[in-house]
């Protein structure tokens, strides 16, 4: 089936999404989160293109974007080919990380705008990760309340503030009343709930399920075809990172990465 073309958004302010081939996760530790970010805010300076909002999961990344002075495609490409340089770099592996091409929606209202903004904040709340959505690290959220970021800058808040009110300070306040409101948003026809992160025991009993007759301790006395097969269905267990993965099977996490 051919590829749908993008529908240009009429204020060039789009919601993106990035989700890891077959839901793999994206960011392994913190440094990967920063490099992500850094990569997003070397391409804001040279787009000029706008950032309202972010939020980076285990497998999948949340924007939202203005565009800037070339096609947001353009642009995501840049972003998506960086990283991916740079993880295959880092834990010496090759292939596609990114499912396909990005999804993405416009954002043509103001009142959507605030929505989707909420909506990406509180992933990690719906998620079950954390119960406020300040808590999370990986978010503009923190930013958008004063406190302390990675990278001060990539986000531009003034432009949602003053959507909001003349008065900053009130503007603030009314958007943190917004963006912690409870709400079903639902955006990017997105339905895939993402799970808390399993337990050791947990992630143990998935294990044992998948696999059948075969022992955990015997996975690495398997043949290396059947072992990377074995490997790449553990991989797709929902909760499951694949650093815990690597520790209950007895693997090094770079084998499970590449597998």
């Amino acid at each position: 089936m051919p590829r749908v073309a993008r529908v240009s958004s009429k204020n060039g302010i789009y919601h993106i999404m990035l989700r890891g081939a077959n839901k793999q996760e994206i960011f392994h530790d913190d440094e990967d989160c920063v490099r992500f970010l850094e990569i997003i805010e070397k391409y804001k300076r040279l787009s000029e293109m706008k950032v309202f909002a972010w939020c980076l999961m285990n497998n999948h990344v949340h924007l939202l974007i203005k565009e800037g002075n070339e096609p947001i495609s353009i642009t995501m490409k840049r972003i998506g080919v960086s990283f991916v340089w740079f993880y295959n770099w880092k834990y010496s592996t090759t292939g596609h990380l990114f499912q396909d091409r990005f999804r993405s929606e416009n954002v043509e209202t103001r009142r959507y705008l605030l929505t989707v903004i909420r909506y990406i904040h509180q992933n990690p709340v719906k998620a079950g990760i954390v119960n406020r959505a300040d808590e999370w690290r990986w978010s503009s959220c923190r930013e958008y309340y004063g406190k302390h970021v990675h990278l001060r800058g990539l986000l531009d808040a003034d432009y949602i503030f003053r959507l909001i009110s003349e008065d900053t300070s009130i503007a603030k306040d009314r958007f943190k009343e917004f963006n912690e409101r409870k709400s079903n948003d639902q955006c990017l026809d997105d339905r895939v709930n993402e799970r808390k992160r399993l337990s050791d025991q947990e992630a143990r009993q998935e294990i044992r399920q998948l696999l059948g007759t075969i022992e955990i301790a015997q996975v690495k006395s398997l043949s290396k075809v059947k072992r990377n097969e074995v490997l790449r269905q553990v991989k797709l267990i929902n909760g499951l990172s694949q650093r815990q993965a690597a520790r209950i099977l007895g693997f090094s996490p770079n084998l499970i990465f590449k597998a």
